[in-house]
């Protein structure tokens, strides 16, 4: 269940710091947002499709990943992205 291409421009041209901007943490994280979103939408009405829970997990974990290196290299443009997401912030381990 990949995200629609319309979607995935939008959100890369809402987060991109600058014009042809796909691989930068913050659109990484807002398209992985999405992604997850997406799947706990689907996971609401299909309770028992456990293959997709998984699927979720391991993104959730990429993307904490993802927030945890920003956290690192720059707290500020962190902090305003998980404001603009609605996300909480990332527990150190």
């Amino acid at each position: 269940m990949p995200l629609p291409k319309s979607q995935k421009q939008q959100v890369i041209e809402t987060y991109a710091s600058q014009a042809g901007d796909t691989g930068s943490t913050e659109v990484q994280i807002a398209i992985l947002h999405n992604r997850i979103q997406q799947i706990t939408e689907h996971l609401k009405r299909n309770k028992k499709d456990h293959h997709s829970l998984r699927g979720l997990m391991l993104l959730v974990g990429k993307r904490r990943r993802l927030e945890g290196y920003l956290k690192r290299k720059d707290i500020v443009r962190y902090r305003q992205l998980i404001q603009q997401l609605g996300i909480r912030e990332v527990k150190p381990r």
